[in-house]
């Protein structure tokens, strides 16, 4: 089965968080959500979620995905864990997927897995005098060797779907997405 960690920080942004959870799991995935202790997260908007576990449980597991939400302070608060960009480099070099979306970009820009790719993020949280060697985009959702970004709130289900078809194929992104009476 895939696996997928889904770190949650305090301060994350909840509709990317739960989007990105759901339709993972409405694919059949193993998803993992882990705080960065073990305290429910207050999302961005006040939504309280309760992680799975903590990073510090499955900090050493496999998984054929991490995928960071954004908001802030929840990428600001991902950035500064040491925890994150160790497993953000460890799957890297075991050439598995990391995925951020809207200001959690940059936590992938502060781990080195964005110099000389493409990437989106939602708009300052990469800038392009503080980050030369990253070909900007505004694109909602950019895909480059195994990174994937994308814009924010708006581009969560488009970012999800996307996710979907990268680990299980174009037909499981199909039924998931028929479902959701998405218009066309």
């Amino acid at each position: 089965m895939t696996r997928v960690l889904v770190p949650l920080a305090q301060g994350c942004e909840e509709l990317e968080a739960v989007t990105i959870i759901d339709l993972l799991r409405r694919a059949g995935m193993e998803v993992v959500t882990a705080g960065l202790d073990a305290a429910p997260v207050q999302a961005s908007r006040g939504t309280v979620l309760v992680p799975d576990t903590t990073l510090d449980a499955v900090a050493e597991s496999d998984f054929d995905m991490v995928v960071l939400p954004g908001g802030l302070p929840g990428a600001t608060n991902l950035d500064a864990d040491p925890r994150v960009h160790r497993l953000l480099a460890r799957q890297a070099a075991q050439d598995r997927w990391c995925a951020a979306i809207c200001a959690a970009p940059l936590v992938l820009a502060s781990a080195g897995l964005l110099e000389g790719r493409e990437a989106t993020s939602f708009p300052g949280a990469l800038k392009a005098d503080e980050h030369p060697g990253i070909r900007l985009s505004e694109a909602p959702v950019v895909t480059d060797g195994k990174v994937v970004t994308s814009r924010g709130p708006g581009t969560a289900m488009d970012f999800a779907l996307h996710l979907i078809e990268l680990l299980a194929g174009r037909a499981e992104r199909d039924a998931v997405e028929s479902k959701l009476m998405r218009p066309r």
